[in-house]
């Protein structure tokens, strides 16, 4: 076994030993459930409102058309779901790099044959793995109420292609922030703080010009994530997480570099 591939294993073996882990797993998919069942309440409450208002009982042509599946209750769970994100993914993020720091035992990966860049890459991508686990199981309900609602395979790999980007684009950041902390707290509170901040800037739009608002979307996660949340997807927002990961990791990297500097 080349000394990447145990690095990966060992990496496996602390986050899926870690009881936080099974912790941040359940509580995805209980906030996915309780988030699309309180959603799916709400819509059949309007359904019943519009059958009530009719003689002959249910008819589909006396409901709006902005009552129906994905905008009542499949987008919403989305779009909270985006949000809810940003305050789980930190809880496993923050101990890959900073732990370690912390305890000084990254200083014994660099003097292995495995280079920076190889430290980083395993840490990410165990981090990526697991994080695609978290998906696919917060995925289970809004996966239902595709198929239910008719939507369509095709809305389905869209929405879960953006759904697993965007939680990779906020691993990446909390990943980023772990490597530049000493403590686990520090690099939770960053990876929030950066995840709130960039979420959404349209509140800047009154007071800032137009110029600058155009910018602040461009680098924000909800203006990128909501067109896969309604089943589009677009290449310009495929690239953005993408480049946000590559950023991330450029960060993580120049991390080792900076301490070899300062030490």
């Amino acid at each position: 076994m080349t000394p990447f591939w145990a690095l990966v294993r060992k990496e496996l073996a602390v986050l899926f030993g870690s009881p936080l882990a099974y912790v941040v797993l359940t509580l995805v998919a209980l906030v996915s459930s309780l988030i699309f069942f309180d959603h799916l309440r709400i819509y059949n409450q309007i359904l019943f409102v519009f059958a009530s208002t009719t003689m002959g009982g249910f008819e589909t042509d006396t409901i709006p058309d902005y009552v129906n599946l994905r905008d009542q209750v499949f987008f919403p769970v989305m779009e909270n779901l985006g949000f809810v994100l940003i305050l789980l993914v930190p809880m496993i993020t923050m101990r890959i790099f900073a732990e370690e720091r912390s305890r000084g035992t990254d200083e014994l990966l660099v003097t292995t044959l495995l280079t920076p860049s190889q430290i980083v890459l395993a840490k990410f991508a165990v981090t990526f793995a697991f994080v695609a686990l978290m998906m696919a199981a917060s995925f289970v309900y809004p996966a239902l109420a595709i198929r239910e609602g008719g939507l369509g395979l095709e809305h389905l790999l869209a929405v879960f292609l953006g759904l697993l980007f965007h939680a990779f684009g906020l691993a990446a950041l909390g990943l980023a922030c772990s490597a530049f902390s000493r403590t686990q707290l520090v690099a939770a509170v960053g990876a929030l703080a950066l995840g709130f901040v960039l979420w959404d800037f349209s509140w800047a739009s009154g007071f800032l010009s137009e110029g600058v608002i155009r910018f602040l979307e461009g680098i924000a996660l909800h203006p990128h994530y909501r067109f896969f949340a309604e089943g589009v997807v677009i290449l310009s927002h495929l690239a953005y997480f993408v480049g946000l990961v590559i950023v991330c990791f450029a960060l993580a990297r120049f991390s080792y570099d900076l301490r070899r500097v300062a030490g």
